[in-house]
């Protein structure tokens, strides 16, 4: 199995520059911001968006990452975490990444005023620098990621959700932040239109086997991720392997699911009969099949690059995205 080692192997000196160039964007006059934010330092998660910025630059600049990678890498990550930090809210998470959430220990006026601030400081790291297309398709990922949840939101109360509507989620959620990423790493890198657009299209493809990935883990038997199992059924979240398992059942068997989903409380037994039922009627596989087409798509776009350590570790990620255990 892919390891996160093994693909940072290339930009190992553009990830530890990278390390203090990012804690110093951070950086506040205010005591309170900078405690809150040397949390999040600390706890950050494996930093995947820097890395796919950084690893997208390099393949496009011809094994050199050019100064604007960095600015690219740490606009994406002050963003990232501040959606991150709203969402806790949203969701009212106690939790994030095994610690205690700013939500939980800030309380949630405290945390949403952090997430607007880092907010800021990524569309000001941006000005600043005149970064001004970056700003345009960072912008561009904020305003979809909003849609997205704001969509799911909306199918969860009617549960109407379609195929293709989750797959519009999906993409507004997730992908669009990853497209954003290797966009801007070959922004920064110098390419050409049709290139950042094609690994704009990279990103895009890896971010919704990504997600596919997330959402099999509700059907984990070994519940390896650490969160209970049927846990997007029990918050009505309509995600593949559940649409494809109602798609192919008759309209007793749908009926009954969508009336169990439909229960504010959802009893142990009942969920459990649920999981069972989308196993059985295929939903995992399905699932697995659309995840592993999405990650040969991204892997066919990268056919057209040579072969270099920069191109095996985008492979790799791609390998370790859809095989991972949390």
């Amino acid at each position: 199995m892919s390891s996160i080692n093994t693909i940072k192997a290339p930009i190992q000196d553009e990830l530890k520059k990278f390390e203090p160039f990012f804690k110093k964007s951070m950086k506040s006059s205010v005591p309170l911001l900078d405690i809150v934010t040397n949390y999040i330092i600390k706890r950050k998660g494996k930093q995947m968006r820097p890395m796919l910025v950084f690893l997208a630059a390099k393949l496009n600049g011809n094994g050199t990452t050019p100064e604007r990678a960095y600015i690219a890498a740490g606009l994406i990550e002050l963003l990232h975490t501040a959606s991150l930090v709203h969402d806790d809210v949203v969701d009212n998470s106690a939790y994030r990444r095994g610690f205690f959430s700013i939500n939980a220990l800030w309380k949630s006026k405290i945390a949403v005023l952090v997430g607007d601030y880092l907010l800021s400081k990524g569309l000001l790291l941006s000005v600043q620098h005149k970064e001004y297309d970056m700003l345009e398709i960072t912008s561009e990922a904020v305003r979809e990621m909003a849609e997205g949840e704001l969509l799911q939101i909306e199918k969860a109360r009617k549960l109407d959700i379609t195929e293709e509507v989750y797959f519009d989620i999906i993409y507004k959620k997730t992908a669009t932040l990853i497209a954003a990423c290797t966009a801007m790493g070959a922004k920064a890198a110098g390419a050409e239109p049709d290139i950042v657009e094609k690994m704009k299209l990279f990103g895009r493809y890896a971010g919704i086997a990504f997600q596919i990935k997330d959402d099999l883990f509700d059907y984990d038997q070994a519940n390896n991720t650490g969160k209970p199992s049927g846990n997007d059924i029990q918050e009505k979240k309509m995600t593949l392997p559940l649409i494809h398992a109602l798609n192919n059942s008759n309209r007793s068997e749908r009926r009954k699911i969508m009336s169990f989903i439909r229960e504010s409380k959802k009893s142990k037994k009942k969920l459990a009969e649920a999981i069972d039922f989308v196993r059985k009627k295929g939903g995992i596989e399905y699932a697995a099949a659309r995840m592993n087409e999405y990650k040969q798509k991204a892997i066919r776009i990268l056919d057209d690059y040579p072969d270099s350590p920069v191109k095996h570790s985008l492979t790799e990620m791609l390998h370790y995205i859809t095989n991972r255990a949390n």
